[in-house]
């Protein structure tokens, strides 16, 4: 693949094809509509839905979030051509596909195929806040670390085993923000604090990146250029997509968080409520606030008779 990539005149459209990728695809969407069709129906008490629009349109997002990020041509041209677009490929399957699928999941989905013993007890310990944002950010430095750059593009394997390691760090990440576990959520300022947090350390290797004067991965430092990009270039670019573009997407999502977060005190202290202490975001909360702010209907006046 290497020497393709390093011939005279490379034909970066090209496609190729990864059956792979459509398996995985299939696989999810037939597991995610078996699951809404049969076994929601079993579980979910009579009268509601296994199922709201909003989480069947979360999944179709993330479905096609993973497509276009694991397909030609971002895949082959990321992981041939240019490393710009190889960090690109990284924000959308850990920064945007995870919260989607999580939002995807109701709760009875989650319980089923968490189960009440050791599996669920490992999930929970590693989706705690500080066990889910230190190994994110761990996983962050050590996938622009040199060696394995290097590595993984020249070794198949390792490569789908990096993806998957990135990919599930990203899930537990997300987990305490949006998951469905409810309890397993921290409070809306929790988790602007925590998201913040999240887009420090990235900055590293993006500065890194954008900065450095020599080839910084040398299986993207080839003969050929695509674009009349040089390597410094495509080394800034992807420096700053990373601290640009997913920085300003994390901020974006703690902004929707505070005005959220604000509004719901605005509303409870108009009705002379409190907020309950675990304010946590939810499909149904939501509903059911926007639902609670309607105002009611005014009684008929009394006519008489």
């Amino acid at each position: 693949m290497r020497a393709l990539a390093a011939a005279a005149d490379p034909d970066v459209w090209r496609w190729q094809p990864h059956p792979e990728v459509w398996v995985l695809v299939a696989a999810l969407v037939v597991l995610y509509a078996y699951a809404a069709l049969v076994i929601g129906p079993k579980v979910v008490p009579a009268g509601q839905r296994a199922l709201r629009p909003r989480q069947v349109g979360a999944f179709a997002a993330g479905v096609v979030v993973l497509a276009v990020a694991s397909d030609w041509p971002m895949h082959d041209i990321g992981e041939e051509y240019l490393y710009s677009v190889h960090m690109a490929q990284h924000l959308l399957l850990t920064l945007v596909m995870p919260p989607l699928f999580l939002l995807a999941t109701p709760r009875w989905l989650a319980d089923l195929v968490l189960g009440d013993g050791r599996v669920r007890r490992a999930i929970g310990w590693c989706a705690r806040p500080v066990v889910a944002g230190v190994a994110f950010n761990a996983a962050v430095i050590a996938v622009h670390w040199p060696a394995l750059v290097n590595a993984s593009v020249a070794n198949g394997p390792l490569h789908y085993a990096v993806h998957v390691a990135v990919v599930f760090a990203a899930v537990m990440m997300w987990t305490p923000v949006c998951g469905p576990i409810e309890e397993w959520r921290m409070t809306l300022p929790a988790q602007m604090i925590y998201l913040f947090l999240m887009s420090v350390v990235p900055t590293v290797p993006g500065a890194w990146l954008t900065f450095a004067d020599n080839a910084v991965y040398a299986a993207y430092d080839i003969p050929v250029r695509v674009w009349g990009l040089t390597v410094q270039d495509d080394q800034q670019a992807a420096g700053l997509i990373m601290k640009l573009a997913g920085g300003s997407y994390l901020w974006a999502i703690i902004t929707g968080l505070f005005f959220v977060w604000a509004g719901r005190h605005e509303r409870a202290q108009h009705q002379g409520r409190r907020v309950a202490e675990r304010d946590v975001l939810t499909w149904q909360q939501v509903e059911a606030e926007f639902a609670a702010s309607d105002p009611a209907p005014e009684p008929a006046p009394d006519h008489p008779t």
